[in-house]
Parts: C-alpha cells; structure tokens; sequence
C-alpha cells in the first residue's frame, strides 16, 4: 500500500479563496461607506437647499412689511430683488446638484449589491472548499484507521502464532 499525503492538495486554492471573501468582504465594507456618505451629501445638499428657500421667503416677507408699511425705498427694492435673483440662481444649482448626487447616490447602492453579491459568492466558494476538505480529512483518517486495523490484525496473528510454537 501506498503511503498516504497528509497535506491537502488543494491547500493554496483553498487560501486563494480565503483571501477572496476578504477581499469581497473589504469591497463589500467600502461600498457600504461609499453609500452612506453619498447619502449623508445628499441630506446635506437638501438642507442647504431647505435654507435657501427659507432665506427667499424671509426676504420676500421684509420686502412685503416694508412696501405694506410705505417705508421702502427704491435702494432698498433694488437690493432685495438682486438679492433674491441670486436667491432662486443658487436655488436652481442646488437643484442641479441635488439631481447629481441623487444619482451617485443610486450609483452606489448598485455598487453595494454588486459587493454584496459578490460577498456571497466568494463565500459559498470558501465554503464548498472548506466542506471538500473536511470530507477529505474525514476519508483519509478512515483509510488510515483501515490501515492500523489491519496492521494490528497482523501484528494479532503474529503473536498468536508465535504462542503455537512456543
């Protein structure tokens, strides 16, 4: 009989997939990241936008109070209607980049699935590579118990013989 290899064979393909699901998992972990500050922009960006709003309002009040009350005058018109002009210019690129980033938004959630199938993927691999080792650790210490059972029946039988001639 053969003498039997107590290595695994598949050792280095066994580790080469180890070292995938970490790497899918660090993937997986930095897309997640990726997301949640996207997401975290985004809120920022609509409060922002909020504010502006909020300030357009407020000038459009004062500018109503002091017409209303007969105490505006003409500089000050001028003043608030630029200042609003600029009010709805920055509005309208809040917009545009509330458009954007809802859109790497969107962007990085396909990522994180991306990651997280790839995630899974990489752990069934390992999986299927650590239960065919395990079934091979399983076989070869049968074989092994085989070949012990064996010796020790002819070791039996030699000693037994030895007594009948004795």
């Amino acid at each position: 009989m053969r003498e039997v290899s107590l290595k695994y064979r598949l050792e280095a393909l066994l580790l080469i997939k180890r070292k995938a699901k970490e790497k899918a998992e660090a993937a997986l972990a930095k897309a997640i990241t990726r997301q949640k500050e996207a997401e975290k922009k985004l809120e920022k960006l609509e409060g922002e936008k909020k504010e502006i709003l909020r300030m357009q309002k407020e000038c459009r009040l004062k500018l109503h109070e002091k017409v209303s009350s007969g105490s505006a005058r003409v500089k000050d018109g001028h003043y608030r209607i630029h200042f609003l002009k600029k009010l709805e210019e920055d509005e309208k690129a809040k917009d545009r980049e509330i458009e954007e980033q809802k859109r790497v938004v969107e962007e990085c959630k396909t990522e994180v699935k991306r990651a997280r199938r790839d995630y899974i993927d990489a752990s069934r691999e390992l999986q299927v590579m650590e239960k065919h080792k395990a079934l091979w650790q399983k076989k070869l210490n049968l074989m092994l118990l085989r070949k012990e059972e064996g010796e020790m029946d002819e070791l039996g039988n030699i000693i037994h013989q030895l007594r009948k001639v004795a």
